[in-house]
């Protein structure tokens, strides 16, 4: 079995493991000169959050770290999760089965495998910006025919969203600032990053590192 990109994943018991694949390199950018220390502090954090994240399967120790944990709220069906969907190396199978349920494309039903990693940035997140409130989701996985009914409707949806490969999501947090929770997306520098103050949501996916 293959994942995103070719790697091999094992699956044993509950349990799917996955070599990490984050090596992007890129330029975190924030909101402005003005906050100039809340940048710093969130490279800095970020480095120390993500760093075990890109490595784990590298280190024996690995397999006996905490549980990583993250909750959601969809917006438009009103569900909740809040799920252990990993530890250490290991992602539990079970977990990202019912992850991938609660982001399918709402509109019509059809379900698409959520990209672990993209779990990995949505974790690392919420740690950086000590959130302690539900991802409220907008958008998860968007089948093709939800993807071009939207893109005919604005321009700002990609014919080749990732959404449509369950590799990005749209997001907000009640208790962060917009603006915070893209400046913690960005500090990490391991996809892309969309600010939309407007619609009041910030998109993140496990693309090439940029923003927009």
């Amino acid at each position: 079995m293959r994942g995103y990109d070719g790697r091999r994943i094992v699956t044993h018991g509950l349990c799917t493991r996955m070599s990490s694949h984050s090596k992007h390199r890129g330029r975190a950018v924030t909101s402005g000169a003005h906050r100039p220390s809340r940048r710093r502090l969130l490279t800095a954090s970020a480095a120390a959050v993500v760093a075990p994240l890109l490595v784990f399967s590298r280190r024996s120790s690995a397999s006996t770290a905490s549980p990583r944990t993250l909750a959601f709220r969809h917006t438009h069906t009103g569900e909740a999760l809040s799920i252990a969907f990993a530890q250490g190396e290991h992602y539990i199978a079970d977990a990202l089965a019912r992850v991938n349920w609660l982001l399918r494309d709402f509109r019509n039903g059809e379900v698409q495998p959520i990209d672990p990693q993209l779990l990995d940035q949505l974790h690392a997140v919420a740690r950086l910006t000590g959130s302690s409130a539900p991802f409220e989701v907008i958008s998860g996985y968007r089948s093709p025919a939800t993807n071009e009914a939207l893109h005919r409707k604005s321009r700002g949806v990609a014919t080749r969203s990732l959404h449509l490969e369950g590799r990005a999501i749209d997001v907000r947090l009640a208790d962060v600032p917009l603006a915070d929770l893209r400046d913690a997306a960005l500090s990490l520098r391991s996809g892309g990053v969309g600010f939309y103050a407007e619609s009041r949501f910030v998109h993140l996916d496990t693309g090439r590192v940029r923003r927009w």
